[in-house]
């Protein structure tokens, strides 16, 4: 799930800018030191020196980041586009009583209209691809982002994590990839899409045929650019 910071992040950003009459009182350093104090307050009870933020925006502020934490460092899990959309239809057609707020609670639409619209500029999925996109081809991304293949996570999670650790430079730590515990229901409950959130106990491959029309999932099939070796930069592990 995406945690709270980057959205309070961004707000602030928003209000110290121009568009308020008052940031004429505000320098770029007063603006760095009152971003930093929110990711100060947000973990001011956690014990440890590391923590995983998660957020598919952070991609998009790979350079804001780089400012506030010069080590800090972007996983992104990525899975092939057409499985995106499939899976994000899968539950719009389980939860049939339920609109989602994934489409603001619109009752309407059809698989297309909602494909569009999770795969748009401001979509949920499109969003986050070209967010990824402009990290990727960063200037800021060489030893800064990891992407993480879903493919590769299911069938061989103990080497994908491995190579996590060290990304981040941490000591490799045994899973139990048998026994993984999750499930936000209360929030997926109220946003109309019972299961968004729901992970199975065991990590394993799961083989099933699309609901996507034909056409509709070829429509996505080429934009996973991190399997075009041409596409491909030696400086970013890809996993």
């Amino acid at each position: 799930m995406s945690g709270p910071v980057a959205g309070m992040v961004g707000t602030l950003l928003e209000n110290m800018s121009g568009k308020n009459e008052f940031s004429i009182f505000l320098n770029d350093d007063q603006r760095q030191k009152i971003i930093r104090s929110v990711f100060n307050a947000y973990y001011d009870n956690c014990p440890e020196q590391l923590v995983f933020d998660t957020s598919r925006i952070w991609c998009s502020r790979i350079a804001l980041l780089s400012t506030l934490f010069p080590d800090a460092k972007i996983i992104a899990c990525v899975r092939h586009i057409s499985w995106v959309i499939d899976s994000i239809e899968q539950l719009v057609q389980k939860n049939v009583f339920q609109p989602s707020s994934i489409f603001n609670y619109l009752a309407g639409g059809t698989v297309y209209s909602r494909a569009e619209g999770v795969a748009g500029g401001d979509g949920m999925v499109g969003f986050a691809y070209n967010a990824l996109k402009q990290a990727y081809y960063s200037n800021l991304s060489p030893g800064r982002l990891m992407l993480l293949q879903y493919e590769s996570l299911v069938s061989d999670p103990q080497r994908c994590l491995t190579e996590v650790y060290d990304f981040i430079g941490e000591p490799d730590f045994k899973h139990d990839f048998e026994n993984i515990m999750f499930d936000a229901s209360e929030f997926d409950e109220r946003s109309g899409t019972p299961g968004l959130h729901k992970i199975h106990p065991k990590i394993s491959p799961n083989t099933r045929q699309t609901l996507l029309p034909p056409d509709l999932f070829q429509r996505f099939v080429n934009d996973s650019f991190w399997l075009d070796p041409s596409l491909l930069r030696k400086d970013v592990k890809v996993v």
